[in-house]
């Protein structure tokens, strides 16, 4: 069955511009902790998160039909890995979406940077990279700085930290997977895909918890904002990001993206993390920044 190529509209084409999408994946990042917050008083965290992945999975699957590109038999031959991606993103998902009810978003955005440094951990025990002297270094400010965060008066705080912590362990779990098993697929085969099985896990998490109820008007309009912005676009830039730039360039850039959350938290909630927060979350980024930065003077 031939495919029809995707025609390039000229809003597509702006993934051309480095500068312009690195500045809309950055913006776009910071807003996961931003909408799980916003739905928090409309849905349960795991009816949010399935209503907001079932939107993009619809946009995704007409965009995708429009220009004859749903291809089956990716599905057939690559099935189980799909499901672990799923797996691990949707339980991510749900658990970022559950600690916005005891940690403010920007806290949390700054916490959840802490999958790079999983990732290391993976990279180093399943895929046997290496590590030098310079990156153990800055992976052990960021431990120190997740530390910082989570051992703090008050037990939800702690929780809160705990819960964004394992978010951010099955997230690195799922880049892992990707790395390591993803095949020559294009970003759109890949991205259908996963957004479509993380929705299918999150549909049967919802059931078996008995919070599959039905939205509100304005809880529609936050969803199908969350859904095509929080989903189809950011992390639709992501995985266009992350073949077209260099892969360490790339994390040093999302790096950065909990300093905009933190500012959306403060305009749209007025909060703003504690001295002893911010303090922890600077060592995060310091050290995921220190890592990153390394293996690419490495690789050059």
């Amino acid at each position: 069955m031939s495919h029809k190529p995707l025609a390039l509209t000229p809003a597509l084409r702006l993934v051309d511009n480095a500068p312009l999408l690195l500045t809309l994946l950055l913006l776009l990042d910071s807003l996961h902790f931003i909408f799980g917050r916003l739905l928090l008083p409309y849905l349960p965290p795991a009816a949010s998160s399935f209503y907001m992945f079932g939107v993009a999975t619809v946009e995704l699957v007409v965009f995708m039909a429009t220009w004859d590109q749903i291809r089956l038999d990716l599905l057939r031959h690559h099935f189980w890995f799909f499901l672990g991606i799923g797996l691990l993103v949707g339980g991510s998902t749900f658990l970022t979406f559950l600690s916005v009810a005891y940690i403010d978003p920007g806290t949390a955005s700054l916490l959840g940077k802490s999958a790079i440094v999983f990732g290391i951990g993976l990279g180093l025990l399943w895929l046997r990279e290496r590590l030098t002297r310079f990156e153990v270094a800055g992976a052990v400010v960021a431990i120190g700085g997740m530390v910082i965060i989570t051992f703090q008066p008050g037990d939800y705080l702690r929780l809160g930290s705990v819960i964004v912590l394992l978010s951010a362990l099955l997230y690195a779990f799922h880049a892992a997977l990707v790395k390591r098993y993803e095949a020559a697929m294009s970003v759109a085969d890949f991205f259908l895909y996963r957004v479509a099985f993380t929705t299918g896990f999150l549909f049967l998490l919802t059931l078996s918890r008995g919070e599959l109820i039905w939205p509100g008007g304005e809880a529609w309009l936050i969803l199908l904002l969350a859904g095509t912005v929080n989903i189809v676009l950011s992390r639709g830039l992501y995985y266009v990001a992350l073949r077209r730039l260099n892969l360490s360039f790339h994390s040093i850039i999302l790096t950065l993206s909990p300093v905009a959350a933190v500012m959306w938290t403060l305009l749209l909630f007025g909060v703003v993390p504690t001295g002893q927060q911010l303090l922890g979350g600077a060592a995060v980024i310091a050290g995921v920044f220190t890592v990153t930065l390394g293996r690419a003077r490495r690789r050059s």
